[in-house]
């Protein structure tokens, strides 16, 4: 068995959709926001945050504390802006098609409401009138500026401040699309809000916002997904989420992140530099899950503020690498209400030269009595050359709180790959056995269609990688 013995197999997602864009370029100046205000014809407030936030990025220098080597990125030469020219339906159709959708009748019946941003925009969204019934609004994020203005300006930015970090200082720049979502007061919504966000344009940066807002006692389930073309450049994708939930609400977050990983060498691949954070009332709960097996580097830490008392925030993540990709990633949780609850369940997979690291804080407040905190970091190796990293980092300010940390490290054993190859099984399918048994409590976390889409998924990365 030869550990090394790599496959160049093709990435299923790295076509290319042939069409013309109208396309912005050239540094983060002024003549950029300038063409920003022009095509799109933005509010004051739009072109306003803009440009506060460049002169805010002029006192800010790229983070260095990372285990990440991140190359040089030349922001004079990407394209900030691609709007895909889609002039009739039959047009809309096939991208579509190529995409993996259909029609409005396949939301319905699936139970889910879809968003689909291309590039810069959204191209297309599912029952957007049925979810209007119920007073829920699931929309672009620049149609929520121009028919919401007050609601939107009211919450941006307050959950993910501009100055918050080098990347989302770049991202409150240069914003493009997103998702919108706002659930009233006491609804349940029995459908899954999905958005999934396609990069097309060679030299494209992809710069989404999401903001998703629940009222008091609502209830919802909100899913992305993310996948890129294969160029030999790299692109790069800056993107802020941030999560306001009100007195009672619930909120579950899922991500499945595909973007492409490069090749076997290393060369091209998805930069995904992204901050998530949610901003928890009284009695409410955030549950965010996570499947990164995509992007050649990954550099992102869902967090949540557990402002109010008996506030609740879980985290579960599964982060593969393979090959040469690179990903640090994990959680931060702020303590701030009292007796506020947390739990961290992350499985890393490290194959051939990747490198993983989690790095977490949970910091608890002097006045937030009666806390707890859970932390459970479990790692699996693959090969001679796989690295892992755990970082937790952890702050408590009182006595009447309490945390646990745990965290194991172990390798997929040869011995184990033998017996299962002897009853007939490939490398490969061996492998993706003992993965997906070592993910199995966080599999349970997912959405049924998810269930067995994930360990697909990381069957196929497998696959990619070995005989």
């Amino acid at each position: 068995m030869n550990l090394n013995n790599i496959l160049n197999k093709p990435y299923k997602h790295g076509f290319r959709i042939k069409l013309n864009s109208h396309t912005l370029k050239g540094g983060l100046n002024y003549k950029l926001l300038n063409n920003y205000k022009l095509l799109n014809k933005e509010l004051t407030l739009v072109s306003k945050l803009r440009k506060t936030s460049l002169k805010i990025l002029f006192n800010l220098k790229i983070p260095d504390w990372s285990y990440i080597d991140i190359p040089d990125i030349n922001y004079d030469i990407l394209i900030y802006y691609s709007k895909p020219i889609i002039n009739n339906k039959i047009l809309l159709n096939k991208t579509l098609q190529k995409l993996g959708f259909s029609s409005i009748n396949d939301g319905i019946i699936k139970n889910t409401a879809l968003d689909v941003i291309f590039d810069s925009v959204s191209v297309f969204n599912s029952i957007k009138p049925y979810l209007n019934k119920f007073g829920i609004l699931f929309i672009s994020l620049f149609e929520a500026i121009n028919l919401f203005p007050n609601i939107l300006f009211r919450y941006i930015c307050t959950v993910v401040p501009i100055h918050d970090n080098f990347y989302s200082t770049i991202n409150s720049i240069v914003f493009s699309e997103g998702s919108f979502c706002y659930i009233p007061q006491d609804v349940i919504c029995n459908f899954n809000l999905s958005t999934y966000f396609r990069t097309n344009t060679k030299n494209f940066a992809q710069f989404e916002r999401t903001l998703l807002i629940a009222s008091k006692c609502s209830y919802v389930f909100y899913t992305e997904g993310c996948t890129a073309p294969i160029y030999k450049e790299s692109q790069l994708h800056i993107a802020i989420v941030e999560i306001i939930i009100k007195y009672r609400g619930f909120v579950k977050y899922i991500t499945v992140q595909n973007w492409y990983k490069g090749n076997n060498l290393g060369e091209g691949g998805v930069y995904n530099f992204t901050t998530k954070r949610g901003y928890c009332y009284e009695f409410s709960e955030l549950e965010w899950v996570q499947v990164e097996v995509g992007s050649s580097i990954t550099w992102k830490y869902p967090s949540t503020i557990l402002k109010g008392d008996y506030s609740v925030s879980k985290f579960y993540s599964i982060s593969f690498v393979t090959d040469f990709q690179v990903a640090d990633t994990g959680s931060k949780i702020l303590h701030l209400g009292n007796f506020t609850k947390s739990l961290i369940l992350s499985k890393s997979i490290s194959l051939n030269m990747s490198k993983n690291i989690y790095r977490g804080l949970i910091e608890v407040y002097k006045n937030s009595f009666g806390s707890l905190n859970k932390t459970e970091c479990d790692s699996l190796l693959f090969g001679n050359n796989a690295l892992t990293v755990t970082i937790p980092y952890s702050k408590i300010f009182n006595y009447l709180s309490n945390i646990e940390q745990e965290a194991l490290i172990s390798k997929i054993d040869e011995y184990y790959l033998f017996f299962l190859r002897q009853r007939g099984m490939t490398l490969t399918n061996s492998i993706s056995l003992l993965v997906n048994s070592f993910c199995s409590n966080i599999y349970d976390k997912l959405p049924l269609e998810f269930i067995s889409e994930i360990p697909y998924l990381i069957f196929n990365k497998i696959e990619e990688s070995y005989v």
